[in-house]
């Protein structure tokens, strides 16, 4: 039994520190690297990117609303043509850093508002499969479980990777929990772990409600920049190895 554990990185912008991507990369085996749109400047990104190739991590365009100020977590009403550019300029940036760094870009993962638009707004859902399969129809697609826009992606023959969430609180439906909302993120590490381990061995998660709530997970997001990041990383990592549960890159079974 084996499950990809991914993190969103390279997410510095000049003196301003974001994350912990050192002590992150050894543990995860998918990174998702930020394409400057909501953070990372090319240093910093291209540093991120030389790191993953020591670890033989593997690499995704993180790619964004432009939105720096509000970290690409503000909802935007973008135009389809606009947005399609948009991805593939990123996707396009960031592989070409990742060639001088010794890696490659495998796949793309949507970040923060453009994430979560178009699990349900398929319009913009469009511009960014239209962008991937532009770019490279090889490239695999993350997406949030259970949203509609996995079964959309995949009839237009994408690659779609079903992505859970380690440290988030899920809702019976299998939404995300608001980040308004005080309990939205959790930060026990051993409970946090433990969730890990039913969306592996259970298929699911107890939601808020207090409802068992089916989960489908070929990738699991750990948050490397909340409090004590890097420790719940360490914990998940030593409770699925106590397990025989190897962590492994989705991107190992593809072509």
């Amino acid at each position: 039994m084996y499950i990809d554990l991914n993190s969103d990185l390279g997410e510095s912008y000049g003196s301003w520190k974001m994350g912990n991507d050192e002590q992150i990369l050894p543990i995860v085996s998918s990174a998702n690297i930020a394409c400057g749109f909501h953070a990372g400047d090319p240093q910093s990104i291209l540093k991120t990117l030389k790191q993953a190739a020591q670890f033989n991590v593997s690499v995704g365009a993180h790619v964004s609303y432009p939105d720096l100020v509000g970290f690409g977590r503000r909802n935007m009403d973008v135009a389809y043509d606009e947005l399609f550019a948009d991805v593939l300029y990123q996707i396009s940036a960031l592989q070409g850093l990742a060639k001088i760094a010794g890696t490659t870009v495998r796949y793309v993962k949507p970040h923060g508002a453009l994430y979560n638009t178009i699990a349900t707004n398929l319009n913009q859902a469009q511009a960014v499969i239209d962008a991937l399969l532009a770019y490279d129809a090889s490239l695999a697609l993350v997406a949030l479980a259970g949203s509609p826009f996995i079964e959309f992606a995949r009839q237009q023959g994408v690659n779609v990777v079903s992505e859970a969430f380690a440290d988030r609180a899920y809702h019976r439906d299998g939404g995300l929990v608001s980040r308004r909302q005080d309990d939205a993120v959790l930060h026990d590490a051993d409970q946090i772990a433990q969730r890990v381990l039913d969306m592996i061995q259970k298929g699911g998660v107890m939601s808020i409600e207090g409802v068992f709530t089916p989960i489908q997970a070929d990738t699991i997001c750990l948050h490397g920049d909340t409090f004590g990041a890097v420790e719940i990383a360490k914990v998940i990592k030593q409770t699925l190895t106590q397990h025989q549960i190897q962590v492994r890159s989705f991107t190992d079974s593809m072509a």
